[in-house]
């Protein structure tokens, strides 16, 4: 209701300027003022300083977000691919920034150079083949190479050779969470169906199936270090995307279908925090959750829990009210660490079998016989 008072506040308040400005130009009539609406070459002039102003913006405004927000961006990757994106990414905004540079100047200088002055006039070109295809051909060469080498790239990233030793995960998206199914020793995902969803079977997994004999549930997602994992995600409800902003990874999660993705990390979780640039974020984000928390702590609340490093899985698709808070854990483990991790993991047919077995029932019905129809049971009934 406030904002709602705030926003007719604000509209009154503009028609209300509106009017006084019709008053102001009515009040001018006859003062001798010019009231055409033909620019005069003051009005160029003037024109021209404010071109050069704007410029002047753009490029502090550029520097200041740089020197700003800079640090705020990802730094190392920790896939095998990820520097490869990085390197697409960087000769993007380079090549955007010098062009920018180039034409935002030369538009500025000579929007300035040849305002408009009386008795000036402008010369133009009605038609000129060589300029035409410089600024054809330039661009079409620059863009033609640049997308030959996003596609080389992003085939040396999707290729997943059938023969390849890969680790087989599947990501199953809902609103508004994720969980990970793994293909166990067979590396062989059973088959599933949002059907046959049932119980603790929350991916519908089908259990008749020989290749899910083995297969895996979790909710926090375990992948070893220098392997290959290859991802086949899917969605239960609306439009996901798997977002692995450290890899460098993102796939679209899409109801009724399987999408596919593979990357190998290089970094362990406990190396990766080890890495300077970390240590020192780390330690920015916890002096600014320190400052919040004596502020929190005055006023009666809790203190903030310091920050600790860890990767991510993440939806970058705003797939509902809760959206925010679609996130999994990633852990990327050494090779040994990550078998130990998954041997001590529970199948999740074994799972099924127990969620479907009757509840234990302790106790015994004694009957006396010695007395015609009087019967007497004692039951003793224990239920999990």
């Amino acid at each position: 209701m406030t904002s709602l008072l705030v926003i007719i506040v604000l509209v009154l308040l503009a028609v209300a300027l509106w009017q006084l400005t019709k008053i102001f130009d009515l009040t001018q009539v006859g003062s001798g003022t010019d009231t055409s609406e033909i620019a005069t070459d003051k009005d160029n002039n003037v024109q021209g300083y404010l071109m050069f102003g704007f410029l002047a913006f753009l490029y502090i405004f550029s520097i200041y977000g740089l020197l700003k927000w800079g640090p705020l961006v990802l730094h190392t990757p920790a896939s095998e691919h990820g520097g490869e994106v990085d390197n697409l990414m960087n000769i993007t905004w380079v090549l955007i920034f010098i062009v920018q540079a180039i034409t935002q100047v030369l538009l500025h200088y000579f929007t300035f150079k040849y305002k408009g002055k009386k008795g000036q006039k402008a010369l133009f070109f009605a038609d000129n083949n060589r300029l035409e295809a410089i600024w054809s051909v330039i661009p079409a060469v620059v863009l033609a190479g640049l997308i030959l080498y996003g596609l080389y790239a992003w085939t040396n990233i999707m290729f997943v050779d059938e023969d390849e030793d890969t680790v087989v995960i599947e990501l199953y998206a809902q609103q508004f969470k994720w969980t990970a199914r793994y293909a166990g020793e067979d590396n062989v995902l059973g088959k599933a169906n949002v059907r046959l969803i049932d119980g603790v079977n929350t991916l519908g997994v089908d259990m008749s199936d020989p290749y899910a004999q083995d297969d895996i549930v979790v909710s926090e997602l375990h992948i070893p270090k220098g392997k290959k994992v290859h991802f086949k995600m899917r969605s239960q409800d609306v439009l996901h995307s798997a977002y692995f902003p450290h890899f460098r990874a993102q796939m679209n999660c899409v109801p009724g279908m399987v999408t596919e993705f593979a990357f190998l990390p290089v970094y362990t979780t406990a190396e990766y925090r080890e890495l300077p640039y970390m240590i020192e974020k780390v330690a920015n984000i916890n002096a600014l959750r320190a400052k919040k928390s004596t502020e929190l702590v005055a006023k009666g609340g809790n203190a903030l829990d310091p920050y600790t490093f860890d990767y991510l899985l993440l939806c970058n698709k705003i797939c509902g009210a809760s959206h925010y808070n679609m996130q999994m854990k990633v852990i990327v483990d050494t090779p040994e660490d990550y078998k130990k991790w998954l041997k001590e993991q529970a199948l999740l047919v074994q799972q099924v079998k127990e969620s479907k077995a009757p509840a234990a029932i302790e106790g015994e019905i004694q009957v006396d016989s010695t007395k015609g129809g009087d019967t007497t049971a004692v039951a003793k009934i224990a239920m999990k």
